[in-house]
């Protein structure tokens, strides 16, 4: 079959435009892949069980009431308030202080805007692990140091206004004879002491579980401060490099090692041992009930919740005289229960 020109001009000219289709379509770039999605929020359940024993110790210890009625309260009184290695609590405050920055939105979204592929994750995660301090460029850190000061902090001031009225009591209680008694096996008690110092403590579940979901994200914590402006103690620092961590998907079981290394403190550390230190001296001169009050709410609770308090960053409580820590303060004397202080 013949074709006329006019037809075979035709289907060149649908030829080209045909090819020219063709030419456009392979000059358009290809849509961008999907941003992987970014790991969730993760941290190890060994780190949310250290910050359950933390809470556990803090809300304990808050609670004591100075209204002691005998020495067998007291000796209960004393075993809640010497129940904490220095070491495991300085780390489960730490615990604590990234599950109260892990609430704040404006950091985590300002972690994750670091990068989205897991090259960069990768990247900012290890200069975080070699410098904690790196965390503080991150958006959002301002914020979350906020609410990492007023967690701990606050929780400290707990535990020190609950010494303040223990060790007050140290002097209203010895109108009742019971406690100008000598305590029985006074040597056993300090070693139950000593051991109660050395002793992890567990959470309890319910609140481990409570961590757990606040941590990812499930059933956050209601937790409200101003930001807080830099600088910041290592405490606040560190609670927030262990924070960012698990947002990049590296504070789960496999990178422990790394968040242990992180949650140091020598200077935290040296202040809650030395608390310790004078609270086992002071139970060594100590000999009636009442002298076990003072060195209770002086030494166990105050000096415990000054060091969390001073660690944070927080604002000390006004009352509080600076002292040195390695000075053991003695206990009270009889002499003096007439209003001599």
């Amino acid at each position: 079959m013949m074709l006329t020109p006019k037809v075979r001009a035709a289907l060149a000219g649908a030829t080209l435009a045909f090819a020219a289709l063709l030419a456009g379509c392979a000059s358009e770039p290809a849509a961008p892949p999907p941003a992987p999605p970014a790991p969730p929020v993760a941290l190890a359940p060994q780190l949310i069980e250290q910050a359950s024993a933390y809470r556990l110790y803090a809300q304990r210890a808050s609670a004591i009431s100075p209204n002691f009625a005998n020495g067998l309260e007291v000796q209960e009184a004393l075993k809640i308030g010497s129940a904490y290695e220095p070491q495991q609590l300085l780390k489960g405050a730490m615990a604590y202080g990234a599950i109260a920055a892990l609430q704040d939105p404006a950091f985590v979204a300002g972690v994750r805007g670091q990068g989205t592929e897991a090259a960069r994750r990768t990247e900012v995660a290890y200069a975080i692990m070699r410098d904690p301090a790196h965390v503080l460029t991150i958006p959002g850190a301002n914020s979350a140091a906020g609410l990492v000061v007023a967690a701990l902090g606050g929780e400290g001031r707990q535990i020190y206004v609950a010494g303040k009225a223990v060790k007050q009591a140290a002097y209203d209680v010895q109108r009742s004879a019971w406690s100008k008694a000598e305590v029985p096996n006074r040597p056993g008690r300090l070693m139950e002491m000593k051991n109660l110092s050395i002793t992890p403590l567990k959470g309890e579940v319910a609140e481990t579980l409570r961590l757990q979901q606040a941590a990812a994200g499930a059933a956050p914590i209601t937790l409200t401060a101003e930001s807080a402006a830099p600088p910041y103690t290592p405490l606040v620092v560190r609670s927030l490099a262990v924070a960012a961590l698990a947002t990049l998907g590296y504070g789960t079981e496999e990178y422990l090692s790394q968040a242990n290394a992180i949650l140091a403190d020598p200077s935290a550390s040296s202040c809650l041992t030395m608390s310790k230190l004078n609270l086992y001296q002071c139970l060594s001169v100590a000999k009636p009930h009442y002298e076990d009050v003072f060195c209770l709410g002086q030494h166990a609770l105050m000096d415990t919740g000054r060091c969390l308090v001073k660690s944070a960053g927080a604002a000390q409580p006004l009352d509080v005289t600076p002292q040195p820590l390695k000075v053991a303060v003695q206990p009270p004397v009889p002499a003096l229960a007439a209003g001599a202080r």
